[in-house]
């Protein structure tokens, strides 16, 4: 067991410190070429790999190219289009039906601000987050994905389990340029070394300031998705 610094700010300084020296150049694994495109690829994202959705969108953005594309789309076929991705059936409802808000009250156009994106269909706040902060370069909070939930448990920076409740704890003791490069930093220190159920605490770069390290036990409260 690491021994982890005085407070969370402490704490997070100094990971901060550590996953951004050993992942330099953090980029989101989500393949996207526009603002609708992310928001899709995003909300599928939800309990389903990054590689899978990218594997799934490659032919989808090919197929559906604009807001009144998905509007206008037949259900059923959208689902049908989709049906590698998991709980395909709500997706399709969810992108259909934001597509036409979309259509309808922004000409077509994603919005920009946290209550427009979230009064969309399958849009919480982590999905919104990801794409202010993608799609037009505004980061208004962390995104707290699987990765990001089970590290800052790990690690001792937050003891909250919901996604919500870690972003407050997170934004005040991450400091603001580093919200958007912090879930990307996690998430790439979850997925090569700190993972859910075999964390290689011997090969971590935090092993020492872990207050998680060498347990047998898994805190892994993943809400789904990787974003």
């Amino acid at each position: 067991m690491g021994t982890p610094l005085g407070t969370p700010t402490e704490q997070a300084t100094e990971v901060i410190d550590r996953l951004s020296e050993e992942y330099p150049d953090p980029e989101i694994s989500l393949n996207f070429s526009n603002r609708l495109e992310l928001l899709v690829a995003v909300v599928l994202s939800a309990q389903c790999t990054d590689e899978r959705v990218n594997k799934e969108t490659a032919h989808l953005f090919e197929k559906y190219q604009t807001a009144e594309d998905y509007a206008n789309a037949d259900e059923a076929e959208l689902a049908e289009d989709l049906n590698s991705i998991t709980y395909f059936n709500s997706k399709a409802g969810y992108i259909k039906s934001a597509a036409a808000t979309i259509l309808e009250e922004h000409d077509g156009e994603v919005p920009d601000t946290m209550a427009e994106l979230t009064d969309l269909s399958g849009v919480g706040r982590k999905t919104a987050n990801v794409v202010l902060q993608h799609a037009h370069d505004i980061t208004e909070g962390i995104v707290v994905d699987t990765h990001v939930q089970r590290l800052s448990r790990r690690l001792g920076i937050t003891e909250e389990e919901r996604p919500e409740a870690i972003e407050q704890d997170l934004m005040p003791v991450v400091p603001r340029e580093h919200w958007k490069n912090y879930t990307h930093w996690l998430i790439a220190h979850g997925r090569a070394t700190c993972t859910a159920r075999n964390p290689d605490c011997e090969d971590c770069i935090v092993e020492d300031i872990c207050p998680s390290s060498k347990l047998d036990h898994d805190v892994d409260l993943a809400d789904g998705s990787e974003w």
